[in-house]
C-alpha cells in the first residue's frame, strides 16, 4: 500500500510538473526570436584564429548551436563538456555571430577569476573587430564599472562578461539577444529566475561540465536541448587519482616530484581556517618550496596579485580554498592535494582536478580524507565514483551518479527536494516521460493513449515492502521495487518470487503480501480495475472510466454471487464477505481479481 501511494503521489507531483513546463516551453517556442545567421567570409576569418584543430564533438555542437540560432525561435542549449575540452570555443563563435547580428551578449560567470579569464580570452579573440567588451564584478573599478553599465544602456557594449552582478536591478541591457551562462551549477535557482525574467525570447546557452541534477533531467527529458563533447583534445592524458589518508610523507613525496619535473601544484582545503596549517605543514617540512594563500574573504585586488603571481611562476604551490574550482586555466600546474576531500560535493571535485592536466603531462590527483576517523557513506560514494572515473570526458556521468546520490530536485521554482529517491532513477525518469507525452499531447489523446501507462490503485490493509533486514542495500531494493513495477503478467510475478529466495533467502510476510498485491494489480490492468479496497467486511472496486469490458458478462457474475455481490449508483461493484485475517483479504482480493480479469478477456 506504501509503494501503492507513494507512487500515485509522485505520478501526480510530475503531471503537474510536466503541465508547467509545457506552458513554458510553448511560451518560449511561439515567442519568435532574432535569427541569427553567420557573415560569409568573416565568421570563416574568425574561426581560423582558433589555435587548435576542432573535435568531432566539438563541430557538432557548434553546428548544434548554429542551427539554434539562425532558427527564429529561441534558443535554451545545454553544451556539456569536459574541462578544457572546447566549451568556451562555442560560446566564442556564438557570441561572435550574435554580435554581427546587431545583438548585445552577456556572459555570466560564477567567480571574479573565471570573469577575468574569460575577458582575456574574448578580448584576445575579437582583436582586431569593431567589438566592444566590457566586464562586471567586484574585481573591476568603480569608474570601469559605471562606464560599463551606461554601455549596456546605450548599446555601445557589444559584449559584456560578468558574475551575478550582471542580474543586479541596476543592470539595463538595451539589445540583450544572447545570454551565456558558464559552469551554471554554481547558480541558485533565484538567479536562474532571474535570467528568464530578461527577456523571454531570449537565446540562451548554457556550458557546463558537470550539468547539477535538475539541468540533466531537463535535457535528458526533451524539456532542453543537449550537445555533448566527450572527444578530449589530441594528446591530452586521463589525471590519476588516489582517494587515501592523509600521510605526510606520500603528500611530501608528490608535492617534491612535480617541483622537480617543473611544475606547480595546488593544494586546496574546504575552509579558510584550514589554511594557516597547511602552509604551516609545507613551510617546516618541504622549506625548498615557495607557497602562497588564496581564498574569497581576501580583497579583490590582494586575490588578484596572488594569481597574477602564481601565474607567472613566482610560486610551487598554491593553498586555497575551493576559489580556484572554476575557470582557472594553468597549464604548468599538474599535481593537486585536496585536504578533507570528504567535505566536497561530487561535481566540486570533479570541477577542482579538472583545474590539472590541462597540458600534455600526466597529472596527478591526491584526494585525502582523515586517517583516524569514519566518513560519511554518501561522502565515501562519492570518493568511489570518482575514483572509478578516470578516463578523459566522464563529466557527464559524474553528473549522472550525482543525480542518483542526491535526487534531482524539482525542475520548476525554488523548492529542492528530490522525487528521484522514492522511486529510483530508471522509474522516476519513465514516469517522467510519460508525463511530459501526456502534457505535450493534451486532452485530445486517444483512449488508446490514455490507457498506456495507468496504475490501479490497491488498499487492503496490508504491511508491502521489502525490509531493510531482507534486502540490506538501499539501491538494490529500489531495483527490485523498479522492476516489480514492470511485471505484466502472473508468470513473471512467480518467476520474481523464485529469484527473491534463491537471492535473499526465505520471503518474509511483508514480501508475500507485496507479491500478491502486484498478482492482483496485474489481474486489475486486465479487468480495467481503477481501485480496489478490501475491508473486515468485503471488497469494493471501482472500473476505469465506470466501464467494464463484458457487462453481460459481469452480470452473469453477480447472478452467481447472490446477495454477496451488488452494484451501487455510482457504478462501483461490492462484494460483501467477512474477512477478519489480512491473509484471507488478500486471498479474497486475488480470486476476485482473477475472476474479473477471467470474464472482461472473454469479451
Amino acid at each position: 500500500v506504501y509503494w501503492q501511494k507513494r507512487h500515485a503521489r509522485l505520478k501526480n507531483r510530475l503531471r503537474d510538473m510536466a503541465d508547467q513546463l509545457i506552458k513554458v516551453a510553448a511560451a518560449r517556442a511561439l515567442k519568435p526570436a532574432v535569427s541569427l545567421t553567420p557573415p560569409e567570409g568573416l565568421y570563416e576569418e574568425f574561426c581560423a584564429r582558433f589555435p587548435y584543430q576542432e573535435t568531432e564533438d566539438q563541430t557538432r555542437a557548434i553546428d548544434d548551436v548554429m542551427g539554434d540560432l539562425a532558427a527564429g525561435r529561441p534558443m535554451d542549449r545545454l553544451i556539456c563538456g569536459d574541462v578544457g575540452f572546447g566549451k568556451t570555443e562555442v560560446a566564442l563563435r556564438a557570441a561572435f555571430v550574435a554580435v554581427m547580428g546587431g545583438q548585445q551578449v552577456a556572459i555570466v560567470a560564477p567567480t571574479t577569476l573565471l570573469v577575468r579569464q574569460h575577458f582575456e580570452t574574448f578580448m584576445d579573440r575579437f582583436r582586431g573587430l569593431p567589438v566592444n567588451i566590457a566586464r562586471l564584478s567586484r574585481l573591476v573599478p568603480a569608474g570601469e564599472t559605471q562606464e560599463a553599465k551606461q554601455g549596456l544602456a546605450s548599446g555601445q557594449v557589444d559584449i559584456i562578461i560578468g558574475t551575478h552582478a550582471l542580474l543586479s536591478k541596476s543592470v539595463t541591457i538595451k539589445n540583450l539577444g544572447l545570454i551565456i551562462i558558464d559552469e551554471e551549477q554554481h547558480f541558485g535557482v533565484a538567479h536562474k529566475e532571474r535570467l528568464k525574467e530578461l527577456k523571454t525570447n531570449l537565446h540562451v546557452l548554457t556550458l557546463t561540465a558537470t550539468p547539477i541534477p535538475r539541468t540533466l533531467q531537463m535535457a535528458l527529458s526533451g524539456m532542453r536541448e543537449l550537445s555533448l563533447i566527450a572527444t578530449p583534445p589530441i594528446d591530452r592524458l586521463a589525471i590519476r587519482t588516489f582517494v587515501m589518508p592523509f600521510d605526510e610523507i606520500v603528500i611530501k613525496e608528490a608535492l617534491m616530484r612535480e617541483h622537480f619535473r617543473g611544475g606547480q601544484s595546488f593544494f586546496v582545503c574546504p575552509r579558510i581556517t584550514d589554511l594557516p596549517e597547511a602552509k604551516r605543514f609545507i613551510d617546516e617540512e618541504l622549506p625548498e618550496l615557495k607557497c602562497i594563500t588564496a581564498h574569497g574573504r581576501m580583497n579583490p585586488r590582494e586575490i588578484d596579485d596572488v594569481m597574477h603571481a602564481f601565474y607567472d611562476g613566482k610560486y610551487d604551490v598554491l593553498i586555497s580554498t575551493s576559489i580556484i574550482e572554476s575557470g582557472l586555466d594553468i597549464p604548468s600546474v599538474n599535481s593537486m592535494i585536496i585536504y578533507r576531500a570528504d567535505k566536497f560535493g561530487l561535481s566540486q571535485l570533479y570541477q577542482l582536478r579538472g583545474r590539472i592536466g590541462r597540458s600534455k603531462v600526466r597529472a596527478y590527483a591526491y584526494l585525502t580524507i582523515p586517517p583516524a576517523r569514519s566518513i560519511t557513506r554518501t561522502a565515501e560514494k562519492r570518493l568511489q565514483v570518482l575514483q572509478s572515473l578516470d578516463t578523459l570526458g566522464a563529466g557527464f556521468t559524474v553528473a549522472s551518479h550525482d543525480m542518483d546520490i542526491r535526487g534531482a530536485g524539482n525542475l520548476l521554482g525554488e523548492e529542492q527536494s528530490g522525487h528521484i529517491r522514492e522511486v529510483g532513477l530508471e522509474l522516476y525518469q519513465q514516469m517522467l516521460e510519460t508525463a511530459v507525452a501526456e502534457a505535450r499531447a493534451g486532452p485530445d489523446q486517444t483512449p488508446e493513449t490514455q490507457k498506456e501507462g495507468w496504475s490501479p490503485t490497491i488498499n487492503l490493509g496490508a504491511t508491502v515492502l521489502i525490509p531493510e533486514a531482507y534486502v540490506g542495500d538501499l539501491s538494490t531494493r529500489m531495483a527490485l521495487y523498479r522492476r516489480l513495477g514492470h511485471l505484466d503478467n502472473r508468470d513473471h510475478v512467480e518467476a520474481f518470487a523464485a529469484e527473491l529466495i534463491d537471492r535473499f533467502g526465505p520471503l518474509p510476510e511483508e514480501v508475500q503480501h507485496l507479491l500478491v498485491i502486484t498478482h492482483i494489480k496485474v489481474n486489475c490492468r486486465r479487468a480495467g480495475i481503477e481501485k480496489l479496497e478490501a475491508g473486515s467486511k468485503g471488497v469494493t472496486i471501482q472500473f476505469r472510466d465506470n466501464h467494464f469490458e463484458n457487462p453481460a458478462g459481469l452480470v452473469a457474475f453477480m447472478t452467481r454471487s447472490g446477495v454477496r455481490a451488488r452494484l451501487r449508483p455510482d457504478h462501483s461493484l461490492v462484494l460483501y464477505e467477512k474477512t477478519d485475517r489480512t491473509t484471507k483479504r488478500l486471498e479474497l482480493a486475488k480470486k476476485l481479481s482473477e475472476e474479473l480479469a477471467e470474464i472482461a478477456s472473454a469479451s
